[in-house]
């Protein structure tokens, strides 16, 4: 009877052992959740490199990691987003880089007007030395830099006409980004720059509370803006980069091995957002026209004049970046384009 008793109570202690062991398991193999956040709608091109993200995050940690990719602003407009990461309450992010100059005054470097030529230029900087660089100086603010996806160059549409030379931007109420650059920058050509969020973008143009606005072709296409807007001028101003972020509280408490996971599927998502943003392009040109806006060229003279009115506006983000990092890049873009 004893050994009965025994044997019983030795069962059931193995039994609860394995269960308590089992609990702990079933912990460990949770997932870890992570909300990453942006401003498109699912069937943009960011749309589609979140999905890629995601994807490439769940299969290289073995379904340890799952993002959850949230687009179409539903967890704010970029600065919301950004102050969420700061503060802890959300993990991760992909947006404008225009929108950090208020927290990081070196990323207003990607902000100067016709700083780079090509896709090719942007690349080489941005991923090189000086995008890093810049990106490094986020971490001081609350924030971790993994990898610069692209939006590109940018070009304006607008309502009431056709933008052909310097002259046709004079007093056109052009909604831009909430970034100093931007505002200055499209004053300065005489417009009537006014800061609104993407996420109110729409709305304001389809009310002509604002004439136009300015952004990458695939952007103004996924964006139906083509719904609101008349004219698409192809100006190619500004080179507009998008920039995946962590927040740092949330990022110092992963291991290693976690960190490098999200690090090396964000550089998997950047090489298919690039490609597929840039295969994206001409054919999205191509659909607005076919959607009936009225595309033209901005003629190279006029482009010159406006990198000329502009000279005061890179002076500028040169004294605010700093002059050794302005030089760098400008060092660094010599050396590419003489290759």
């Amino acid at each position: 009877m004893k050994t009965l008793i025994r044997s019983t109570l030795v069962a059931t202690m193995v039994a609860l052992s394995l269960g308590a062991a089992g609990s702990a398991f079933a912990l460990d193999i949770k997932p870890r959740l992570i909300r990453f956040g942006y401003g498109l709608n699912e069937q943009s091109n960011q749309g589609r490199a979140a999905k890629v993200f995601a994807d490439e995050v769940a299969k290289a940690s073995g379904g340890k990691m799952k993002l959850r990719a949230i687009g179409a602003a539903a967890l704010g407009p970029d600065t919301q987003m950004q102050q969420a990461l700061i503060g802890g309450a959300q993990e991760m992010m992909v947006g404008s880089t225009a929108t950090l100059v208020g927290i990081t005054k070196e990323m207003a470097l990607w902000d100067t007007p016709f700083l780079f030529n090509n896709a090719r230029e942007a690349d080489a900087v941005l991923d090189g030395p000086i995008g890093r660089k810049v990106m490094d100086k986020l971490e001081e603010k609350g924030l971790v830099g993994l990898v610069y996806w692209e939006n590109g160059f940018r070009n304006v549409t607008n309502n009431a006409r056709a933008v052909t030379k310097l002259e046709d931007m004079e007093g056109m109420k052009l909604r831009v980004m909430q970034n100093e650059v931007f505002l200055d920058s499209f004053r300065t050509l005489g417009a009537n720059a006014i800061p609104l969020p993407f996420s109110e973008l729409f709305s304001a143009l389809e009310t002509r509370t604002v004439d136009g606005q300015e952004n990458p072709f695939n952007t103004i296409l996924s964006s139906k803006f083509y719904e609101v807007q008349k004219y698409l001028s192809v100006t190619n101003h500004v080179y507009s980069p998008w920039i995946v972020l962590v927040s740092k509280k949330w990022w110092d408490g992963l291991s290693n091995d976690e960190q490098k996971v999200l690090l090396d599927a964000a550089k998997v998502a950047r090489d298919f957002e690039r490609k597929d943003t840039r295969d994206e392009a001409a054919k999205a040109l191509a659909d607005l026209k076919a959607k009936g806006m009225q595309v033209n060229d901005l003629p190279a003279a006029e482009a010159e004049r406006m990198r000329h009115k502009l000279d005061g506006i890179n002076k500028s983000i040169s004294a605010n970046v700093g002059q050794a990092l302005w030089d760098e890049t400008q060092a660094e873009l010599a050396a590419l384009r003489a290759k």
